[in-house]
């Protein structure tokens, strides 16, 4: 790499398949430099502070930084990688990772984890309120390209691993996570011992990427959290799922506030999810003066976002176009709403979906008298997230940007909750 290199320019795939071991695990390749720059952009952002026992791997780290690094003069011995970990920042060799238009704030007023890190739309809220990140975690590797790009920090990968687990810091104020619903089954549960307490959260959501939530928060014990869901959260299986949800949580001591939120609040986007906040009662006694910031009808329409001058790539076919009408008039005959949705220019969108990239049907933008409608392209689609323009987003394909978007959080929508989350700890 040149020294005009960014961190957009650090490569993480494509390498030859050798076999690396960490922690007795053995990472193959690309997953062994991915695992590298996750604990080297940690430990850097994190002023150098790590536990004893990590630091082998840090050292480990900075040898395979530094080899990679073409234009590095200086001899590797072992010597030299041991004072390097000791002063890493000094050195000037990881400049790279500090370029980033999202860098962590300076005099952080508390600090918070990010899991199922997506793009990163919790952290730019949780910043925005002075907070430090001090652990990210992103099982998909494209995803992992576009939060290093942007905060200068690799996210670790399968939260539900131990090893992954492991790099959490013992202590942190808030729990942040956007994560996946996947169904429990609360059939034949018993109670039984576990966190060293009754609790059945355990037997209950086994198996589920809730599960790893609750046992890091029952593990760490954050003074709060910040969850986030789909709306069909609190009615799925008869509203069973969100009560075993709610159950466990309040099982590990915490007070709940949760609300369904719409995004047309804050963009032209119609994309409603649940919000649910936690206190540690532990701290707070249940006693904590929170509330959701207010919601309103939409302010801003779908041409706000729009870019005037916009490649022809983003127009449909005369194939995909002709699909489909026909395939919209046939359930039209059939009685049924589906189709595609093209949106009004002083309105708002429907919900953008992960599945965008393929025919673009649910947000379709008119355009001038005999031209076919368009596909929002990648930029317009993060700005109806409400991501600003100064994110990077071209370090994947535009598929993997429209997958991105469909399945991150609304930003000013976080953030707005962010700002009431972070007054209440602060305050109360």
């Amino acid at each position: 790499m040149s020294k005009e290199t960014t961190i957009q320019d650090i490569k993480l795939v494509d390498f030859p398949e050798e076999i690396d071991e960490l922690n007795g695990i053995k990472l193959y390749g690309e997953t062994s430099w991915a695992n590298q720059l996750a604990v080297l952009s940690h430990y850097l952002h994190n002023n150098g502070c790590i536990e004893e026992e990590k630091k082998r791997e840090v050292i480990s780290a900075i040898r395979e930084f530094l080899e990679r690094k073409k234009e590095n003069k200086e001899e590797i011995t072992d010597e030299y990688i041991s004072v390097v970990a000791e002063n890493p920042i000094e050195y000037n060799l990881f400049s790279e990772f500090f370029k980033v238009p999202f860098p962590s704030p300076k005099e952080p007023k508390f600090t918070f984890i990010d899991l199922f890190a997506g793009m990163g739309g919790f952290r730019l809220a949780m910043q925005a309120q002075g907070g430090k990140c001090v652990f990210s975690s992103e099982w998909n590797k494209y995803a992992q390209k576009t939060y290093l790009a942007n905060f200068g920090e690799m996210p670790f990968g399968d939260i539900t691993k131990e090893i992954t687990k492991s790099y959490i810091p013992k202590r942190f104020d808030v729990l942040c996570a956007g994560f996946p619903c996947q169904p429990f089954s609360i059939a034949g549960v018993s109670k039984k011992k576990s966190l060293g307490r009754e609790t059945g959260f355990r037997d209950k959501t086994q198996g589920t990427l809730f599960f790893d939530v609750a046992d890091i928060i029952s593990r760490h014990r954050p003074k709060a959290f910040f969850l986030e869901n789909v709306k069909n959260l609190m009615s799925h299986d008869k509203g069973n799922t969100f009560k075993v949800i709610k159950g466990a949580l309040e099982e590990l001591r915490y007070s709940l506030h949760y609300l369904v939120m719409d995004g047309q609040t804050y963009v032209p986007q119609h994309r409603e999810r649940i919000m649910i906040v936690g206190f540690n009662r532990d701290v707070f006694c249940g006693q904590e003066n929170f509330s959701f910031p207010e919601q309103r009808q939409a302010t801003r329409s779908i041409k706000e976002i729009l870019d005037p001058d916009i490649d022809e790539k983003y127009t449909l076919s005369d194939k995909l176009w002709s699909y489909l009408q026909n395939y919209a008039e046939k359930h039209r005959a059939k009685g049924n709403g589906f189709g595609f949705g093209m949106v009004d220019l002083n309105g708002i969108s429907r919900t953008l979906s992960a599945r965008y990239y393929k025919d673009g049907s649910e947000i379709l933008v008119p355009q001038d008298k005999g031209r076919n409608p368009r596909k929002l392209s990648p930029r317009e689609c993060a700005r109806l997230m409400g991501y600003p323009d100064e994110y990077r987003l071209n370090q994947v394909s535009d598929v993997q940007a429209y997958r991105q978007c469909g399945n991150s959080v609304i930003v000013p929508l976080i953030t707005a909750v962010s700002e009431q989350l972070v007054r209440t700890m602060l305050t109360d």
